[in-house]
């Protein structure tokens, strides 16, 4: 069965690399408060999360996508059976957008303002499978195993605090929207998962 999170991955490359290699492409892809309120151009909100800054960042975001949107689509595989591929899409495609949303509301007025990148929807897979399995470990640069429930309230934090930060030029909110999303549409798509959860974290045990 062909995996729905590769296609995914090879249409973002191959996007990225085209926006890479033409700046035309490149700035009509753009999330641009600006453009999409008040020109009314609403693609930007679905094309900035199939284009990247640098080869890095689209790395980073494929590489975790790799890992966490695979182990998603089985789950909801298991959970939907026929129909599951396009409630993943549907998933990955809302989770570009409403990650988007909130802070390019707030910002709809500077026309100086762009975001770009996948990470608002790659959070989202991140905390849906936090979700299904809170104390499966994720090893930071593949080494230091944290569970998943622990380095999501680090990274919530985080997002929330950094978001008041725009110094290092990063949308944080959209990770921090992104995230809550998916754990949101997890729940939504298996509520079972809801009494797991805490369950699981009320078991859980560091020795």
């Amino acid at each position: 069965m062909t995996s729905i999170t590769f296609i995914i991955i090879g249409v973002t490359v191959a996007i990225s690399i085209w926006a890479f290699n033409n700046a035309q492409v490149f700035q009509k892809c753009l999330m641009n408060p600006f453009m999409v309120f008040n020109r009314r151009e609403y693609w930007r909100l679905i094309t900035s999360g199939f284009i990247h800054g640098n080869y890095i960042h689209l790395g980073f975001n494929m590489f975790t996508f790799y890992f966490f949107g695979r182990l998603v689509e089985i789950v909801f595989r298991q959970i939907i059976g026929s129909g599951s591929e396009v409630v993943f899409v549907l998933f990955y495609i809302s989770a570009i957008i409403l990650s988007d949303l909130p802070g390019a509301w707030k910002k709809k007025d500077i026309l100086q303002y762009n975001s770009l990148g996948a990470s608002g929807a790659v959070s989202a897979m991140v905390f849906a499978s936090i979700i299904y399995f809170p104390l499966e470990k994720i090893y930071l640069f593949g080494i230091i195993g944290i569970p998943g429930f622990i380095l999501g309230i680090l990274y919530l934090i985080y997002s929330y605090f950094q978001g008041k930060n725009l110094s290092d030029g990063v949308n944080h909110e959209a990770h921090l929207y992104g995230a809550i999303y998916g754990a949101i549409f997890a729940i939504a798509i298996f509520p079972q998962a809801a009494p797991r959860f805490v369950e699981q974290i009320l078991s859980y045990s560091p020795f």
